[in-house]
């Protein structure tokens, strides 16, 4: 069959899943998410604590869970996002994605890809625990995400879990017992901006919280 057929097809095949793709997800200051990494950090200052981390659970050090920083004077640990279907350069809103913590290195010798995983605790069912990377063939059903626009701010969103691509639930916050701030499903969503980590905007965001 003509070569120039296969190249057509192919081409139609991109243009319908780029067409596809949501917006591209924006960072605090308005520009537009290509990669990179970025800090998480609440949409409202002040009780709502600061950006994410890496937590134990009770007694054991091992495995980590997402966490967030008591303080919002500390932005915690970045993320990075990877793996969306369509084949845009940017990071689309409402699109199966993975989260990762971008750290090199932790205690527990592990990847810190974000999975949904099984508390234990009473009052919630399900915790982010960091976990190693995902297989899209089997692992998609506890391990995507999404982010989607909140609608209550500017440049705010909420990441959610879609299990099967739509019926989705919210990443809220959860405190245990001790007061540890917890990534968890949830009724309630965590709206949040991400921050992107390079030194001078790190600087400047220091700066801007100390005059608040």
């Amino acid at each position: 069959m003509n070569p120039m057929f296969y190249f057509l097809l192919a081409l139609t095949a991109i243009l319908a899943t780029t067409a596809n793709a949501g917006g591209p997800v924006l960072d605090i200051e308005g520009n537009i998410i290509f990669g990179g990494s970025y800090y998480v950090i609440p949409v409202f200052f002040g009780a709502d604590g600061g950006g994410l981390t890496l937590s134990p659970l009770g007694n054991k050090q091992c495995p980590l869970y997402i966490g967030q920083e008591p303080s919002e004077a500390n932005m915690g640990i970045p993320v990075r996002f990877s793996n969306w279907k369509s084949r845009v350069g940017f990071v689309p809103e409402s699109e199966n994605l993975k989260i990762a913590m971008d750290v090199k290195a932790t205690i527990c010798v592990q990847s810190t890809y974000w999975w949904v995983a099984v508390s234990g605790m009473p009052n919630v069912k399900s915790l982010i625990a960091a976990g190693p990377k995902p297989e899209p063939a089997k692992d998609s059903s506890k391990s995507f995400f999404q982010i989607k626009k909140d609608g209550d701010s500017s440049n705010g969103y909420n990441i959610v879990f879609c299990p099967n691509d739509k019926d989705c639930i919210d990443v809220g916050i959860f405190v245990d017992k001790d007061g540890v701030r917890r990534l968890a499903l949830s009724s309630t969503p965590f709206p949040v901006m991400f921050l992107n980590s390079t030194d001078e905007t790190e600087t400047s965001f220091k700066k801007t919280m100390s005059i608040i």
